[in-house]
């Protein structure tokens, strides 16, 4: 008698868990649809051109503005614009965004490439 009482809590048990873990892949199917549903990346005004660290807090970012490219600093609390180019950078590969370099190795272990969300 005592032991399907035991049987019964663990049952229960697993049941609840596979509950709790089914939830959780729902959600985060439901995430990535809601997020892929977005608004996409084309007619942005504002584009990130490239980034560059100087320090453990601060950063160099290239951004874009329409025509015009503002390089920026950022610092704990502050951006600064740095200066206005009046020769926009050519960057190779300036089709793909700028993407930590973080980011960029989990896509290529994830095996989802930049050029596959165009």
């Amino acid at each position: 008698m005592v032991s399907s009482g035991v049987a019964g809590q663990l049952t229960q048990l697993v049941f609840g868990l596979l509950l709790v873990l089914g939830l959780i892949f729902f959600l985060a199917w439901l995430l990535r649809r809601v997020q892929q549903a977005g608004p996409a990346g084309k007619g942005q005004v504002i584009e990130l051109i490239g980034s560059r660290a100087l320090g453990p807090r601060d950063r160099l970012l290239l951004v874009q503005v329409g025509n015009e490219q503002i390089l920026l600093g950022l610092s704990p609390g502050t951006i600064t614009a740095l200066h206005v180019l009046k020769e926009p950078v050519e960057v190779p590969g300036t089709s793909e965004k700028a993407t930590p370099e973080f980011a960029q190795h989990l896509l290529k272990i994830l095996g989802k490439d930049q050029k596959d969300k165009k």
